[in-house]
């Protein structure tokens, strides 16, 4: 680190242009990113996904989103009394809406199309995947049936469950405001810490940061898709990671300054400091992404290679350009001088001597917060949210609101697609009515040898009882039917992600807990305090899961906060994800802090010093960093969509915990309650791992 911060100051300048070429050609990319980016959440080699692309590929449509279209007419007639204009209304939207397929009572037959009143139908509607944000079919389906229905005297509506998880909002959230959003709020914590100008210096190093990120994605959706989600990860994770990492480096630059040492000095003793610490922290969370890198599902992949270069490109700023910067323009920057650094912070060396005082107080008032936040996980439902959780206002909600009312339950948006052949269309049918919780069981169309059957469940299938249902129809099919069966839709996507992601996440998670706890070996010098870190890791994401079951599967807090009702379950690409980004930011500050106790006490030999210390130097910035990326994940909670929102609130729960219960309470505690254990490693695993030992000190 220190032959590395000489080099950048001797050629500060080739490196700044460097990185303004990168920031500029990034602002370049951005712009272009958008548009290369997918929306593609294929499963390839499960049978869910199997029966997806063979629905794709003979019919042109897809199950993705399936749409009701519903017709209500006047009081007084029926369904069946006026079956030809309601026909012509169905007739006319789907031919405004080219290549989408239509399953009805016209086509059908079938009562289970009617309300108990007789007075309201609905069909099914599914047309081509969608390609991103923005009107798909919808937009223009939607209007047509409105004016057709409107010709013919009827009432009519629109719904589905993609458009009431949009929250009505067609237009997609907006990456842009939402990272200026999350910059505002860094941007006043920073200026609490600094009280300078050296406030707007991180946000610099963020926007290099983050727009090289997108240059290098750019650069990979050339050979591989990216999911849309990248592009906010790398705006709101990559704001928070960089300016965190940059806030560590430019304080203990201040602190080394406040000593007495000339600037090159300082920025020198900080890199071989601050900036080891963020290197290792770095590499950590990186390392953490390896789990989405796994799984053999492409959107989580393609999340897992833009969330590490989020990381690894921050590292590359922070410890090329942040100490050019510093080297040139450091002092200059440094104005007002309000806040000192010579010495650690009052507040949290008294903190921190509270706790080595009453160390056991301290781990058991900690371990009964988290034990109280994990017990909810215990009831954790993993599936998709449920309908009640979606818009509350709008016409897609206004429309399922009259189904409802109709007797028509919300288990149409979610239908089952079975896909037999020709012939066994009309016995697949009445295999699936048989099944409980069926409402309805329809031959639709036949092309190509193939039929599809669209099954009605009677409650949404998106989660464990909805797959019951699914499993149902598919062994009451395959038992009644000669020749190939398959089954999609959105209960057969649940199916196929727990058994593409989580049958195989424990050894994933094994594997990313050993290569974490080698990596902090190294940076700790120490067996001890890299066990403590991953299980405390481990505990952290237990209490974080715990919140969201409490909050949004059971609702207790979202219906206040985001006017949504509880979710019933947790959408099935959201734990992985929470659990691959959380692990590693949490990991963050306990390299952070750690890393400074171990210097202390390697200057003093001293376990209570080194905690007192650490943790008086470090408090500040951990707290200060956090806030900084609650706001990053505050802005992401936004977004329309509930997914969205249980993502950010997840995030930014966590850091908040981890900062806060974990790391400032927990850790000084249990560190201080190991004294010399602590700080030992013994010859030879130091020797394997190419480290300096550290001998078990003397009582």
């Amino acid at each position: 680190m220190e032959r590395l911060a000489r080099t950048v100051i001797r050629h500060r300048l080739v490196v700044s242009l460097f990185w303004l070429t990168m920031f500029v050609s990034g602002m370049l990319a951005a712009g272009q990113l958008g548009d290369r980016l997918t929306f593609d959440f294929s499963l390839p080699g499960q049978p869910g996904d199997t029966a997806e692309k063979q629905l794709m590929e003979t019919y042109g449509v897809s199950s993705f989103d399936t749409f009701v279209a519903v017709v209500t007419v006047p009081a007084g007639e029926t369904v069946p009394g006026s079956s030809d204009a309601v026909a012509g209304v169905f007739d006319a939207a789907v031919t405004a809406a080219p290549g989408v397929q239509i399953t009805d009572f016209a086509s059908t037959g079938d009562e289970g199309f009617l309300s108990e009143d007789q007075r309201t139908t609905f069909a099914l509607v599914q047309g081509p995947l969608p390609a991103g944000f923005g009107p798909g079919v919808e937009a223009t389906l939607g209007p047509a049936l409105a004016q057709a229905a409107d010709q013919a005297g009827f009432e009519s509506g629109l719904t589905s469950y993609g458009l009431l998880s949009a929250g009505g909002d067609t237009e997609g959230p907006s990456v842009l405001a939402e990272t200026l959003f999350g910059a505002a709020g860094a941007l006043i914590v920073l200026l609490f810490v600094f009280a300078s100008f050296l406030a707007f210096l991180p946000l610099l190093i963020s926007a290099v940061s983050i727009l090289t990120t997108f240059l290098l994605v750019l650069g990979l959706t050339t050979f591989s898709d990216v999911s849309f989600v990248v592009q906010f990860l790398i705006s709101l994770i990559g704001l928070g990671v960089a300016i965190d990492y940059s806030l560590l480096v430019v304080s203990r630059w201040r602190e080394e300054r406040a000593h007495g040492r000339d600037n090159e000095e300082a920025v020198v003793v900080a890199m071989k400091t601050a900036g080891h610490a963020v290197l290792a922290s770095g590499v950590t969370v990186a390392i953490s992404l390896v789990a989405l890198l796994v799984v053999p599902v492409p959107f989580l992949r393609s999340m897992g290679i833009g969330g590490m270069l989020i990381p690894l490109v921050s590292v590359a700023v922070v410890l090329t350009l942040l100490p050019a910067l510093l080297s040139k323009i450091g002092p200059r920057i440094d104005y007002p001088r309000i806040r000192k650094e010579g010495v650690a912070s009052r507040g949290w060396s008294a903190w921190a001597r509270a706790i080595v005082h009453r160390r056991w107080w301290a781990t058991g008032a900690a371990l009964v917060i988290l034990a109280v936040l994990i017990f909810p996980v215990f009831g954790l439902k993993i599936g998709t949210s449920g309908i009640d959780s979606l818009a509350r206002s709008g016409a897609p909600f206004e429309t399922l609101q009259k189904l409802e009312a109709s007797g028509v339950d919300s288990g149409v948006l979610t239908p089952i697609v079975v896909l037999v052949p020709g012939a066994e269309a009309q016995a697949a049918a009445e295999a699936a009515a048989a099944v409980d919780g069926v409402r309805l069981a329809a031959a639709g169309t036949e092309r190509g040898g193939l039929a599809v059957v669209q099954v009605v469940p009677t409650r949404e299938t998106v989660d464990s009882s909805g797959n019951e249902v699914v499993d149902g129809v598919r062994s009451s099919v395959e038992g009644a039917v000669d020749g190939e069966v398959l089954v999609t839709g959105a209960g057969a996507t649940v199916e196929d992600y727990f058994t593409a992601v989580y049958d195989k996440f424990p050894y994933v998670l094994a594997l990313i807990a050993v290569i974490t706890f080698v990596l902090l070996v190294r940076t700790f010098r120490s067996i001890l305090l890299p066990i403590k870190a991953v299980l405390l890791n481990l505990v952290s994401l237990a209490a974080v899961f715990g919140a969201v079951v409490f909050f949004w599967q059971q609702g207790r807090g979202s219906d206040l906060v985001f006017s949504t009702s509880g979710t019933g379950a947790i959408t099935f690409w959201l734990p992985v994800l929470i659990f691959a980004f959380l692990f590693g930011l949490s990991m963050d500050y306990e390299v952070f802090i750690l890393a400074r106790m171990r210097e202390e006490y390697d200057n003093t030999g001293d376990t209570a010093t080194a905690v007192i210390t650490g943790l008086g130097r470090t408090g500040r910035l951990v707290t200060s960093a956090a806030l900084i990326l609650f706001f990053a994940f505050a802005a992401l909670a936004s977004a329309p969509g509930t997914d969205i929102k249980v993502l950010g609130t997840a995030l930014g729960v966590g850091i908040l915990i981890d900062a806060t219960v974990v790391r400032a309470l927990l850790v000084p505690a249990l560190v201080s309650l190991f004294g010399r254990w602590n700080w030992w490693l013994p010859d030879g695993l130091a020797k394997v791992l190419r480290v300096e030992p550290s001998p078990l000190a003397p009582r």
